[in-house]
């Protein structure tokens, strides 16, 4: 562990931060207002080193953001950086002022106070390989894609239950894209039983639909529904005509960002010697039974910093599989589920364990184990998925695939 003569605290702000400086002992050697700026920023940097007398390394600076601009700023002039959680500032807050007082100074203060009397307690923030923040980019888009087709599909849907479509007794959900082609050529409900064999069965057949034939369309299209209020129908059509190409967009901006995101990881898979080993854990994650792509993609950006490290223990907590224990005198004990954590990284691990356990046998005896010991299918997953981590972690010590012949999901 690093120990540091001077430590710094830094208030962050959206157009300024306050800066504090405190020496060895505690005690107060400067304070300062800095502005959001590339040439403010510049000008504290010398100054803390007139302060200080010492060089960058010497110095540590506490900050409640891991990162931005800011962040980066510091790391690139060679400070060492670490970020404490707001909670956390907020109970060594109440070291200077009982009572509840908050204002900017001294929230500086109680930052690089904190870091001077606790470092321990605290991981320095480590910049991210550039690579890294691209795929993490891409997997934040295509989240944000994912919730807005949602979004635009519940409102087709809607447009559609008002004029009693049969459409949705053939997509329940209206999420398919071949309805979508078709409703983009023929958005008016009074026009949708003369719709042509033709165009019916072009949509179906360029979206490799066969579920459904043109037959069975054109049927549920021509059977009788409830009539509508006057003007309902023309106020549908115009709603669908707009709803429908953005639809389009959303699942082929959707669709281009997924390929983006396998190009990425293919980038990131060809390694040598000099990179990341980062570069090198893709190969292990995708060898892993309901591993795929989103799932490896979300490990790698998300869990960057526990997969580097190799840290079981902080890749659980992230993830939210580790228990929270409640401990009180010697009698009351118990475990209670993890809140607090990476819900992206949460999301990706049930989806891995929810996967696995239909890929690999293992991987079910265990799940099944735990079902038969009365644990509810979304704890028995959480098993599931703890134990994949501590697999992945020994993969990744060890540098090689998986073999279901070695490691084996065991129910104790």
């Amino acid at each position: 562990m690093s120990t540091y003569a001077w430590t710094v605290g830094v208030d962050w702000g959206g157009q300024q931060h306050h800066v504090t400086v405190l020496d060895s002992t505690g005690a107060v050697r400067g304070s300062r207002l800095v502005a959001h700026t590339a040439a403010a920023i510049a000008e504290t940097v010398q100054w803390l080193q007139q302060v200080t007398a010492v060089g960058p390394d010497g110095v540590a600076v506490a900050i409640e953001t891991p990162r931005g601009v800011l962040v980066d700023s510091l790391i690139e002039h060679g400070f060492a950086v670490y970020a404490i959680n707001p909670k956390q500032v907020d109970r060594f807050r109440d070291r200077f002022s009982t009572g509840g007082a908050k204002d900017d100074p001294r929230d500086a203060r109680v930052l690089a106070d904190a870091l001077r009397t606790d470092a321990r307690a605290f991981r320095r923030v480590r910049p991210d390989d550039p690579k890294i923040i691209y795929l993490r980019e891409l997997c934040r888009i295509v989240e944000e894609l994912r919730e807005e087709e949602q979004r635009l599909t519940n409102r087709l849907r809607e447009q559609l239950y008002r004029v009693d479509a049969g459409w949705l007794t053939l997509s329940p959900a209206a999420d398919d894209a071949w309805l979508w082609d078709v409703l983009h050529e023929v958005p008016h409900p009074d026009r949708w039983s003369q719709l042509s064999r033709r165009s019916i069965t072009a949509s179906l057949r360029a979206h490799r639909i066969r579920r459904t034939t043109s037959d069975e369309v054109i049927a549920v299209l021509q059977q009788p529904r409830l009539r509508a209020a006057a003007g309902v129908a023309d106020a549908v059509g115009t709603r669908i005509a707009s709803l429908v190409p953005q639809l389009q967009l959303v699942r082929d901006q959707w669709q281009r960002t997924d390929r983006q995101i396998e190009r990425a990881l293919a980038d990131l898979a060809e390694t040598t010697d000099d990179q990341p080993r980062e570069h090198r854990d893709v190969h292990i994650l995708r060898s892993l039974p309901g591993a795929g792509r989103t799932v490896t993609a979300t490990m790698l950006t998300e869990a960057a910093g526990p997969l580097a490290a190799r840290d079981y223990a902080l890749l659980r907590a992230h993830a939210g599989t580790a228990p929270v224990t409640k401990r009180s005198s010697k009698r009351t004990f118990h475990v209670q589920m993890r809140y607090a954590c990476k819900q992206r990284l949460r999301q990706a691990l049930y989806h891995w364990a929810r996967t696995s356990i239909q890929h690999d046998a293992p991987a079910r005896a265990y799940y099944d184990a735990l079902r038969s010991r009365g644990h509810h299918h979304a704890r028995a997953l959480r098993s599931v998925a703890d134990r994949w981590l501590r697999i992945l972690i020994a993969m990744l010590n060890t540098g090689t695939l998986y073999d279901p012949s070695r490691f084996v999901l065991r129910s104790n």
